[in-house]
């Protein structure tokens, strides 16, 4: 082991020893971890572009979120992200911002994002700013430091000094750094690596009196407010029936998902322009509707990922995918002008999107947005015509899924937003839909009865028809005797279940089971299963193993 290696071991081992007696010896006045989130302290991290702010964000919320790329000539990051830091014992919501530029052009993405971020700023109660140590004072971390004390005279900054791994290697390096970054004016500044964990003790030490002092203010106006209604102010129960709601906003360039992030959210939360591409984070933010909680995510355009994509176009894309897979309800976005120009109403990308959601057993709602692009008396014809065109489109390029809602909305005009929620929620209502045993062998009775079978003699016998699963509804048809359920008969079921229960728009998973007719010596022959199996039910091999084992 080199020296510089060794050290670094010591320093940083030291460094964890040293935080746990600290933790030991004084405990947190109050627990983190019991604050809902809308009341954590806000930290946002400012600085210069290529200075790792995304890396730091990561780091703090200990998950690989933020795109992270090298790109000197470009930026990565165009939106605010938000995310819960886990500090020692400290808890705070972390927002990593684009890089300020502070003399760019006018009506520019760098001046939108600056003037987005002075925005986000006035909201926030700490902010780091972030420099780099290995290139040193750099002009423009002089002009985001004036940038700052015109935007936010009211907020202290931590002066943060990133990618500090290499300054230990020599003596004197990292305080020759620190002198030099301390010419900003923002006090001494603190060392760290967001690549490897260093420095995050000191990073510690200087939020806690500054993030624990803003709590204890918030608990002492809380407790006066409380004491001056008197006993009648009461917090209301939460209902726990109401899971919180992951909803993805997915579609193609440009069609207007960040405007629908906007709308829905009823506040500028991330970038928008007439750029394609504009978005390249998948920003995920959270509001409350009617009572209940819903995760809302906006993604970048999907496109086809190829060979030729590489950087942060293709991290994009690959993110948009993990959120689509994460995700409860997928609202997928056309662009009704796209649709009236190439007159079809999905093309080969949206295709891919929709069949992907039904596959993963998702719920889909699509959304045709930019309809105020098509008022006017030379399109009121294109305006009626695709209100009844898009619908039976959809459904023949996804036959797999019948009644799958299609809204039609103006984001920018903010037209279609309750509409839009109201969808959402029934959607997941119906996705998380569970039905008794009782209830579906009443039904099937029924059903059974309306199926015309070609060979009366070879009909299959279902014993009984059960709900394993919601999230989405999954059944399990337990068939008696050598007879099987084909292709053409779980068709007529699934169909009738989404008709007789009110299922459109969600995709319905039904697999079926063999029981064999008990043999001369009244035991029982093991039961084998047809297509894919429910995690619930037993397992043949376990079966098979009891078998062995009550013969030997």
């Amino acid at each position: 082991m080199s020296n510089s290696n060794l050290f670094l071991f010591f320093w940083t081992s030291t460094r964890r020893s040293f935080c746990t007696s600290i933790a030991n010896k004084s405990p947190p006045p109050f627990d983190f971890t019991k604050t809902p989130i809308s009341r954590l302290p806000t930290v946002i991290i400012l600085g210069r572009p290529n200075v790792g702010k995304s890396a730091l964000f990561n780091r703090l919320i200990r998950r690989r979120e933020a795109l992270v790329y090298n790109t000197p000539d470009d930026h990565v990051t165009r939106d605010i992200r938000e995310g819960i830091a886990k500090l020692g014992h400290l808890r705070f919501r972390v927002l990593d911002s684009a890089g300020l530029e502070a003399e760019a052009t006018s009506g520019s993405i760098l001046h939108r994002t600056a003037s987005f971020t002075a925005n986000v700023l006035a909201t926030s109660h700490s902010l780091l700013f972030l420099t780099d140590a290995r290139a040193g004072l750099h002009p423009l971390d002089q002009e985001v430091g004036k940038w700052l004390r015109r935007n936010a005279p009211q907020v202290k900054p931590i002066l943060v000094m990133n990618k500090s791994e290499s300054l230990f290697d020599t003596d004197h390096s990292l305080a020759s750094a620190e002198n030099e970054m301390s010419r900003l004016g923002f006090g001494d500044p603190i060392a760290i690596s967001a690549e490897t964990g260093l420095g995050m003790h000191d990073l510690f030490l200087s939020l806690k009196p500054v993030l624990e002092d803003y709590m204890v203010t918030l608990l002492n106006d809380e407790s006066a407010r409380e004491n001056s209604c008197g006993d009648e102010t009461s917090s209301p129960e939460a209902d726990e029936s109401k899971l919180p709601l992951q909803l993805a906003i997915v579609g193609r360039p440009n069609v207007g998902k960040s405007t629908l992030l906007n709308t829905l959210l009823q506040e500028d939360r991330v970038l928008v322009g007439p750029e394609a591409g504009l978005t390249r984070d998948a920003i995920r933010t959270q509001f409350e509707f009617q009572g209940r909680t819903i995760y809302l995510v906006d993604t970048a355009g999907w496109l086809q990922r190829t060979k030729l994509e590489k950087g942060a176009s293709s991290l994009s894309i690959m993110q948009s995918r993990k959120s689509l897979l994460r995700a409860h309800i997928i609202a997928l976005v056309l662009d009704a002008d796209e649709i009236v120009n190439a007159k079809r109403s999905m093309k080969h990308a949206e295709v891919v999107i929709a069949r992907r959601a039904v596959e993963e057993g998702r719920g889909l709602v699509v959304i045709v947005n930019k309809m105020d692009l098509l008022r006017g008396k030379d399109k009121s014809s294109s305006y009626e015509q695709i209100m009844e065109v898009v619908q039976q489109e959809i459904q023949t390029v996804i036959p797999q899924i019948t009644g799958i809602p299609v809204l039609f909305i103006s984001a920018l005009e903010g037209r279609g937003r309750t509409t839009v929620l109201h969808q959402v929620i029934d959607t997941y209502e119906k996705w998380c839909t569970r039905l008794s045993t009782a209830r579906l062998n009443r039904w099937l009775q029924k059903v059974m009865s309306r199926h015309s079978w070609k060979d009366q003699a070879a009909q299959p016998k279902i014993k009984y028809f059960t709900q394993v699963k919601a999230r989405p509804p999954t059944f399990v048809a337990f068939v008696r005797g050598k007879a099987r359920l084909s292709d053409t008969d779980i068709r007529f079921l699934t169909k009738s279940l989404k008709d007789d229960f009110d299922l459109g728009g969600i995709p319905i998973r039904i697999m079926q089971r063999a029981i064999a007719k008990k043999d001369g010596s009244g035991t029982s022959k093991s039961i084998h299963s047809v297509g894919r199996v429910a995690e619930r039910i037993k397992s043949d091999k376990r079966e098979r193993g009891d078998l062995v084992e009550s013969k030997a």
